[in-house]
């Protein structure tokens, strides 16, 4: 089959360019890709990903996640994400220039942006890294993402009592007397 070259660009916050060229056979899996991604960017692959298919402006289309998301057989197959490892990458080539982007762990929120450059008419044996440009950042050098926890919705003081909301609309009087109970 058709072998398929992307050039992985790691979308970071420093003003260095860090990316990877991958060769992979058009029949190959997500899985494939994303274990030939994460072994060039010398991550783990202890978190969770998802690819997601994109376009020129790089909106998030149909996603193809690490694991299987469905729970029960009822769930309609088109309303879930494909699975990394049932899916080819030729079942999402659409442009000759395809796009897609690769969230790695959802509380760092490393974002991989990833371009279709060339074609070739046989594929490798194997999925290649070809070129290697930029030293890939430790995989825990990222702080934990700011939009998931919005640091003053954790960080609430409690009252003597235990409660986050001292002001709860109630009055002392409300509870009534308690000097009227005897012990």
């Amino acid at each position: 089959m058709a072998g398929l070259k992307f050039r992985v660009l790691l979308d970071s916050d420093k003003k260095q360019e860090v990316f990877r060229d991958i060769f992979i056979d058009a029949s190959a899996s997500f899985e494939e890709f994303y274990q030939t991604i994460l072994k060039s960017f010398e991550f783990t692959g202890r978190e969770m990903a998802s690819f997601y298919v994109s376009n020129n402006d790089w909106d998030k289309g149909h996603e193809i996640s690490w694991m299987d998301m469905s729970y029960d057989e009822q769930d309609k197959p088109e309303n879930l994400p494909s699975v990394m490892s049932k899916t080819k990458m030729s079942e999402f080539i659409e442009e000759t220039d395809q796009k897609f982007i690769l969230l790695y762990d959802f509380l760092r929120m490393w974002i991989f942006l990833i371009e279709l450059v060339d074609y070739e008419k046989v594929g490798p044996d194997e999925a290649q890294i070809l070129l290697s440009i930029g030293n890939s950042p430790a995989e825990d050098s990222k702080a934990i993402s700011e939009e998931i926890f919005d640091g003053d919705d954790l960080e609430e003081e409690e009252d003597e009592y235990g409660f986050n909301n001292p002001d709860d609309g109630f009055d002392e009087g409300d509870y009534g007397d308690y000097e009227e109970f005897e012990y």
